[in-house]
């Protein structure tokens, strides 16, 4: 009877589906919001850097760049000023005043017979507000 008994309705099974399922719900907590000192810059929480370190290549270290006080970075060749702005304010905690891009086309090159061409990439150029820094150029 086996096969019968699967057919039958239980009165508590009937009982415990018409009751409701109730869960404790845990309380969302915001994390805690720091505001800005005066006279002093506050650490920025890091956020979005996954997406950052796709769209900055690597920093470029010049003479030029650091007698200015601007910063140099290569970057992918099809991002664009808004993009590189959001990535250095997520990796680095400071707003960008400006930022001016310079495109460089891909090169020919030759390896034998072999023809071929370079990738083209692309130079941000980055300006601060005086005051400001980046400190992976300085060394810390």
């Amino acid at each position: 009877m086996g096969l019968l008994d699967y057919f039958k309705k239980d009165k508590k099974s009937a009982a415990a589906a018409k009751a409701p399922v109730t869960k404790p719900i845990a309380k969302i907590v915001e994390p805690k919001k720091t505001e800005a000192k005066k006279g002093g810059l506050v650490s920025a929480k890091k956020k979005n850097t996954k997406d950052a370190f796709k769209v900055l290549l690597k920093p470029m270290v010049t003479e030029k760049a650091t007698a200015t006080g601007t910063y140099l970075f290569a970057v992918k060749y099809d991002t664009n000023k808004q993009e590189i702005k959001k990535a250095i304010e997520a990796l680095y905690g400071v707003k960008p005043v400006k930022v001016n891009v310079i495109n460089y086309g891909a090169k020919k090159v030759r390896w034998g017979r072999t023809a071929g061409n370079q990738k083209a990439w692309k130079k941000a150029i980055v300006y601060l507000k005086p005051g400001e820094k980046i400190e992976i150029f300085e060394g810390a």
